[in-house]
């Protein structure tokens, strides 16, 4: 019955949008489910399944389904869904921080925004946001590749069957870190969570060409024009070849947000020629196009994530990865713990 069931989820999502309205659904879940679907072979036999890949489109959307905890919950997260980004890639204001230039810590840039007249309340951090998610997606999958080496050379029956129960909540963890790293990226593929015109053309900047104003824009966009047009086997078409040669986090991260930020004005000038009226084929080009390059750079994170973990160290005291799964380390007090 499980099977029968995802089978019917993947194939609704395929065959026709769902039946929901808002970005912070059906374009999560598409960018989840694309990004699962896309891995190769190298990646843990867990994650390349239907049921992974329902799973991580349905977790991607909980940082937005977890909304209305009340303070300090609510504006410490939401906070981290979008970062506002002149056209020049400064943050909030021309004495912001650059993108292309962000301080090592999110206490840093917080400092550097309230000395260049704003605050992290209006600007946002989502690049230390999809930074932090990438990094606890790494610890995540060393302490797999621990679990998972030390089961299958174990003698003691009970060791061997405390790693196996470690490692079948680790899974658990792995999908719903999955799914949260997922939801940023995925914020950092729509042009309105990277920019001051994010709900309408800012009133307070010149406007020369005349863009709308509106503070429908943003949630017609994602919600009820991208439930109408989105389409899964779509945006898988549409998903760009793996990019993972010379990776640097601190770098891939801005130049992601950048480029979504170069869509700006593009969404602008399409919306004022009605290309996200109705079911506009102009517009829906612009969504799968969206949505694609999300799933893509996510895809890449996750398998980024998965080979920055083969020489990781993890657990106290610390072991290398690298060392167990060789065969040369017992992880059995890093993984246990003495006490």
């Amino acid at each position: 019955m499980k099977r029968i069931l995802i089978a019917a989820a993947l194939l609704s999502l395929a065959v026709i949008p769902a039946s929901v309205s808002a970005w912070g659904n059906t374009g999560h879940r598409l960018i989840g489910m694309a990004a699962v679907r896309g891995l190769p072979e190298e990646l843990p036999a867990f994650l390349r399944t239907p049921a992974a890949a329902v799973e991580v489109g349905e977790l991607s959307r909980e940082p937005d389904r977890t909304k209305g905890g009340g303070q300090p919950h609510d504006r410490e997260r939401d906070t981290a869904h979008f970062v506002d980004m002149l056209d020049d890639g400064r943050i909030m204001v021309a004495g912001g921080p650059s993108i292309d230039a962000l301080p090592r810590l999110k206490s840093e840039y917080d400092a550097a925004l309230v000395a260049a007249g704003s605050d992290v309340d209006d600007a946002g951090y989502l690049p230390y946001a999809i930074m932090d998610g990438y990094q606890q997606l790494v610890r995540d999958f060393a302490t797999w590749r621990v679990l998972y080496a030390a089961e299958g050379r174990e003698r003691d029956p009970g060791k061997r069957a405390w790693y196996r129960e470690d490692r079948v909540r680790r899974e658990a963890l792995i999908l719903r870190d999955m799914g949260y790293l997922g939801h940023y990226v995925g914020d950092g593929s729509q042009p309105h969570h990277t920019t001051i015109h994010y709900n309408g053309w800012n009133r307070d900047t010149p406007n020369p060409q005349g863009f709308t104003t509106s503070r429908q824009t943003h949630s017609s966009f994602e919600g009820a024009f991208t439930n109408r047009v989105a389409r899964l086997d779509a945006v898988e078409a549409a998903m760009a070849a793996p990019a993972l040669e010379g990776f640097e986090l601190r770098a891939r991260v801005p130049a992601y947000l950048r480029a979504t930020l170069a869509e700006v004005t593009p969404f602008y000038v399409l919306e004022k020629a009605g290309g996200f009226r109705d079911s506009d084929a102009r517009g829906g080009a612009f969504v799968t196009a969206r949505l694609a390059a999300g799933a893509s750079e996510l895809r890449d994170l996750f398998i980024l994530a998965w080979r920055d973990s083969a020489d990781d160290s993890i657990g106290w005291p610390a072991v290398k990865v690298n060392e167990v799964e060789a065969g040369t380390a017992d992880p059995w007090l890093a993984m246990y713990g003495e006490d």
